[in-house]
């Protein structure tokens, strides 16, 4: 077991006790993700989120059985990037038990398309497409109350100047926030190394501070991928203030490796301390893999973030 018997029940006290409080409390937005506010002194200092699968050899394949032991863990929120793909009923069902634990959900992929030059164009089956692409989002966000969606921008032209290619992106980009703005959904549009994603328009965080700033609609936002990020251009506490009223939400993982904190070169004990003392609300989603096989590795993940988020 991950936890003693003692633990376990401390922790479920302390949860349930939790919850009680927080279905007195208002709504809150959580720069953009779902569920109640909660208690976070009961688990976590901040909303690490771990995706489907992160613990399934503890927890098993049943999904909700998944999401009960992260709350039991002390986790709270989880994320699911293949959520709008997911059936109807799937959704509902993570949207019910989420909300039943006060647990928050981030942002789904919307649209990640990395072998399309599909942003950087002015083609209108791009539009057509997008809009799509879009419309089921909105229908996601609907059925589950996620309000942030997951873009990538996709490839770049290599024939084309960049500043044509920049004022595309931005003018395809205005034209989703004008889909996605009435139906209280933000686009989340997220920067990838050129290591892993060689090819791809969005690689930097400046460079997505800018487009946002062009774009100039609150159905446009960054998700920082720290990971990605610190491959990219390093620099990370310093890019997250430069660019913090335009983030939304985070990714994480350690590199080289992309495993759990403490498993590369990131100091993730300093960056959440950093992120915690800016007043972050929102979801900071556990996008990576574990470092050692089994049971053992789930609980090498659990204590990894136990130790990072002691500050």
């Amino acid at each position: 077991m991950i936890e003693s018997k003692f633990h376990h029940s401390r922790r479920m006290f302390l949860r349930e006790a939790a919850l009680g409080a927080a279905a007195v409390l208002p709504y809150n937005n959580l720069r953009g993700a779902t569920g109640l506010a909660g208690d976070l002194h009961s688990g976590f200092k901040l909303r690490y989120a771990p995706p489907f699968g992160m613990f399934e050899e503890s927890a098993g394949k049943d999904i909700l059985d998944q999401i009960r032991f992260m709350a039991d863990q002390g986790f709270h929120a989880m994320f699911d990037n293949g959520l709008m793909n997911r059936p109807t009923t799937e959704q509902e069902a993570i949207a019910r038990e989420t909300s039943r634990l006060g647990m928050a959900i981030g942002p789904f992929v919307a649209y990640a398309d990395f072998s399309v030059k599909s942003f950087v164009t002015k083609d209108p089956s791009v539009r057509e497409m997008l809009g799509a692409r879009l419309r089921t989002a909105i229908d996601t966000s609907a059925r589950t109350g996620v309000k942030l969606a997951l873009v990538v921008p996709g490839r770049y032209d290599e024939s084309m100047d960049w500043g044509y290619q920049t004022a595309n992106v931005t003018e395809n980009l205005k034209w989703c926030a004008g889909v996605c703005e009435p139906a209280g959904i933000t686009m989340v549009l997220e920067p990838l190394n050129p290591k892993d994603h060689p090819g791809l328009f969005l690689t930097k965080m400046a460079q997505a501070d800018e487009i946002v700033r062009s774009v100039g609609s609150p159905a446009c936002r960054i998700v920082m991928d720290i990971y990605h990020q610190q491959i990219t251009e390093g620099n990370i506490i310093p890019n997250i203030d430069a660019c913090w009223d335009q983030i939304s939400a985070f990714h994480l993982g350690d590199t080289p490796g992309r495993k759990e904190p403490g498993t590369g070169e990131l100091n993730y004990r300093t960056i959440f301390k950093h992120i915690h003392g800016k007043g972050y609300q929102g979801v900071l989603c556990m996008e990576h893999g574990h470092s050692r096989p089994g049971k053992e590795g789930e609980k090498a993940i659990i204590d990894a973030y136990r130790a990072c988020d002691d500050f």
